[in-house]
């Protein structure tokens, strides 16, 4: 499906979504997909899951191209290399959140052949000049798809074996992705 929708955009989106299995008042006494998935931290609501963490690329306009799922506490730059092997992009700029930043990934990307832009904090020199509100409007983008992926219920996924995760998570994707295809074309 990724070979037919038209993707000439100028940037792909790359982040996460938490995907957790229990209450959070359950993460220690979870024993569901023990050794598969563990505790890790949402920083937008500031608390712990246990669980899953997606790790999505999307086009600039809202195409979910690829997706890795790990462990929770797993970051989100260890898996930005293998998202980008797998999807062989045309686009050669890539945005991201603070979570991307960092020397080694971006020479990591360069070397590939992609330019990584991510937001400066707040506290580094030159954050005022460098956060161009553009690309972080751009950047949203994929915070809609993930809200617009909670009510495919991709991130309440209360499976109880790996392959109904799967499932499910999958269902999903491509529940979004056919909207997105009908929308789009229609």
């Amino acid at each position: 499906m990724n070979k037919k929708v038209d993707l000439n955009g100028q940037f792909l989106i790359i982040d996460s979504f938490p995907a957790p299995v229990c209450q959070p008042i359950r993460n220690y006494r979870a024993k569901i997909f023990g050794g598969y998935a563990n505790i890790g931290y949402k920083a937008t609501k500031k608390i712990y899951f246990y669980g899953f963490k997606v790790h999505a690329i999307v086009s600039d306009d809202g195409y979910i191209l690829d997706y890795v799922v790990t462990k929770a506490s797993v970051h989100d730059a260890k898996e930005t290399v293998e998202l980008m092997e797998n999807t062989h992009p045309s686009n050669y700029y890539l945005l991201g959140d603070e979570g991307y930043l960092g020397k080694e990934l971006h020479q990591q990307l360069k070397q590939m052949g992609y330019e990584l832009w991510t937001p400066y904090r707040k506290n580094m020199t030159g954050a005022k000049k460098h956060n161009d509100h553009q690309l972080m409007a751009i950047r949203r983008t994929i915070e809609s798809d993930f809200s617009l992926l909670t009510y495919y219920n991709a991130e309440n996924n209360r499976a109880r074996s790996l392959i109904g995760f799967q499932s499910r998570l999958e269902i999903a994707i491509l529940a979004y992705n056919l909207a997105y295809c009908l929308e789009r074309f229609n």
